[in-house]
């Protein structure tokens, strides 16, 4: 039984279009042309963050202000877009948004989640530091903690999958990055939801294995390191509610190189002129592994954001792949 049932998600994204629109999927010929299919790519690269974590900060926040009335502000850890999402979310409903995250983070990322009325305190050589960090902190100063999973967050970002699902429901395959975990499980619990056959591809860095390792192992296999510059995949631990929503729901996870990925988004700027940031170019970068697999299906690629700081995409348009930070 799915998590989530359609008039579950149907009401979330009723709640997600008080503050956002849908947004677009579109078929590029030329993009579908280059990966030998015909491309739905979904754009969540154009909500008010620039990311599809905007959705899950929506129903969470909302959730907190639902059950936890007396709440002062939440405290969370990110790379950036998760982090830009509880901003906004928690700043819209008068609470504090405490976000750590790992030094050396994207600054231009910092600098949007500090605009969204994030106080951005660096911690750690990684994600999953500053996420203990996170969790530490809350606890001390008694604020709502944000994990990277949460039935919350995963019920807002599924939305994204129902709107793809609803305008495309005869997909055979959708590719999709996987960090924590929140946008494959929120798109297997969309598919499971309307009843649709869909194959589910996650993808990881394979600086970054951990999801991988750990559906192959059959259990959590924590990596010693997660450097790549597709910062929204750099997880070394794995979530495990999340852990098993993917070993089951997926057809298969599949690693990219990071040369494949800035190719991915050299692609979608020269083929339709939107801007991908590394994970978010990671399904295409994917799908362009798998091309003769997929030859004339009909194939979705989360374009998951937008966000990638200037200097590397400076680096990818001129050839090169960025060192990960």
């Amino acid at each position: 039984m799915p998590l989530f049932s359609k008039p579950d998600l149907e009401a979330a994204a009723q709640l997600v279009y008080t503050q956002m629109p849908p947004t677009p999927q579109y078929v590029w010929p030329l993009l579908s042309e280059a990966a030998g299919c015909e491309v739905w790519v979904k754009h969540e690269n154009h909500t008010p963050t620039g990311a599809f974590k905007v959705r899950g900060g929506i129903t969470f926040i909302d959730w907190v202000k639902r059950t936890q009335p007396d709440a002062r502000g939440v405290c969370t850890a990110t790379r950036g877009n998760h982090g830009q999402s509880q901003a906004r979310a928690a700043t819209a409903a008068d609470l504090t948004a405490k976000v750590f995250v790992p030094k050396g983070n994207s600054v231009e990322k910092n600098a949007a989640m500090a605009a969204f009325g994030a106080e951005v305190i660096e911690f750690g050589d990684d994600f999953d530091a500053a996420r203990e960090e996170a969790f530490r902190v809350a606890e001390a100063e008694g604020l709502v903690v944000v994990p990277p999973f949460h039935p919350e967050l995963v019920r807002g970002v599924a939305t994204y999958a129902l709107e793809l699902f609803t305008a495309a429901p005869d997909l055979d395959t959708v590719y999709v990055p996987i960090g924590c975990g929140s946008g494959i499980c929120g798109t297997i619990i969309a598919r499971d939801a309307l009843g649709l056959k869909t194959h589910v591809v996650g993808v990881v860095s394979d600086r970054a294995q951990t999801a991988k390792l750990s559906v192959e192992a059959g259990r959590l296999i924590e990596t010693e390191h997660a450097a790549t510059f597709a910062d929204g995949m750099a997880v070394r631990v794995p979530v495990p509610k999340a852990l098993e929503i993917y070993a089951q729901g997926a057809e298969r996870i599949i690693t990219v190189t990071d040369d494949d990925v800035a190719e991915a988004i050299r692609l979608y700027y020269r083929l339709t002129h939107n801007l991908a940031e590394g994970a978010g170019a990671a399904p295409l970068a994917a799908l362009m592994s798998e091309r003769d697999r997929m030859a004339g299906r009909k194939v979705g690629v989360i374009l998951c954001g937008g966000n990638i700081d200037t200097d590397w995409f400076q680096q990818v348009l001129a050839g090169t792949t960025p060192a990960p930070r």
